[in-house]
């Protein structure tokens, strides 16, 4: 297979995977979140405070702010980037029209309770656990589900803010406008809600961190093996990995060793140690955990520079 033919491959199953993430958060929502009212962050949070107040489709309102917010970003980030956003944008949009149409009514018109009245908590749960899921997914897969993310990559692209940071005041302001609408009954029932949409706020990113986090997790190996060179042999050509050889010495016995170590994937341990057993049985392993590698092959190094600190740097980089 040719690099372009890789390049396409990897494109093909990055739109397939958003498009499963975006089914999965359909689903939750849908099934789990509307029929008791419950509100969220982004977009989709706001659509919906629209329609549990109005009744105006939460999927029309979904696709107005967000072709608002398309205009004016496809400016400001540019086309290339937004690609994927624009996909997920109206799949999501269709799949929440066609959601609503085949799922049974309440008597409000909003779908019915699957998991029965009084069962809001649980819903919320199973509910946030299931949409935490899918946008991780969407996210792994470069994709984003427009709306305060858009609204976040521009703020980040000309300030200093994070991207948390603006998704974070975004989503407050969301479900904190629950108290300006009388529909939602008096200011007590009306609290009850937003503290639900917080819960559901806190809940959604951690289980969407958690599932991220457990993908990009490394370990590190320390290998003791007199066969270290066909180890590293292997490591380097089956599993494409780079090998530092450390120079160790016994206590004990006194002698000489090689001691390779080796940065990788959690996800890629197992076949880590079918290869070294294959080579040396008695090889004495070592794994632990590593809070974070950067760098080529993992992640990348997300801080920005002051600029006071890269005119220092270049002072220094002249004099010498």
């Amino acid at each position: 297979m040719t690099i372009k033919n890789i390049l396409v491959w990897n494109e093909i199953k990055d739109y397939l995977f958003i498009a499963l993430g975006l089914l999965i958060y359909t689903i939750a929502f849908t099934v789990f979140l509307m029929p008791y009212e419950i509100v969220s962050g982004g977009v989709t949070g706001l659509s919906a405070i629209i329609y549990y107040a109005t009744g105006f489709h939460l999927e029309n309102t979904y696709i107005i702010i967000n072709g608002l917010l398309l205009v004016v970003a496809l400016k400001i980030l540019g086309v290339k980037f937004l690609m994927k956003t624009i996909f997920a944008i109206f799949t999501l949009y269709f799949m929440l029209m066609f959601a609503q149409e085949i799922i049974p009514k309440q008597a409000n018109g909003l779908p019915f309770k699957l998991m029965g009245e009084g069962q809001d908590f649980m819903s919320m749960i199973i509910g946030c656990m299931l949409t935490g899921i899918a946008l991780a997914t969407v996210f792994m897969n470069n994709g984003s589900t427009g709306g305060t993310d858009i609204i976040a990559a521009s703020v980040n692209k000309y300030h200093n803010v994070s991207l948390g940071t603006v998704l974070i005041v975004a989503d407050f302001c969301i479900i904190g406008s629950c108290m300006f609408f009388p529909q939602f009954g008096t200011y007590l029932e009306r609290a009850h809600k937003v503290m639900f949409g917080f819960c559901v706020m806190a809940m959604e990113n951690y289980v969407l961190d958690y599932v991220m986090n457990s993908r990009r997790q490394s370990v590190q190996f320390m290998i003791f093996s007199h066969k270290w060179q066909e180890i590293a042999n292997a490591i380097g050509t089956k599993m494409n990995h780079g090998v530092t050889i450390l120079d160790g010495h016994g206590w004990y016995t006194g002698k000489k060793m090689k001691v390779l170590c080796i940065l990788a994937k959690k996800r890629e341990s197992i076949n880590m140690f079918r290869l070294i057993k294959m080579i040396d049985p008695n090889a004495f392993v070592s794994q632990s955990s590593v809070i974070g590698v950067y760098g080529e092959g993992f992640d990348e190094m997300k801080v920005k520079i002051p600029k006071h600190m890269e005119d220092e740097h270049q002072k220094v980089s002249v004099s010498e």
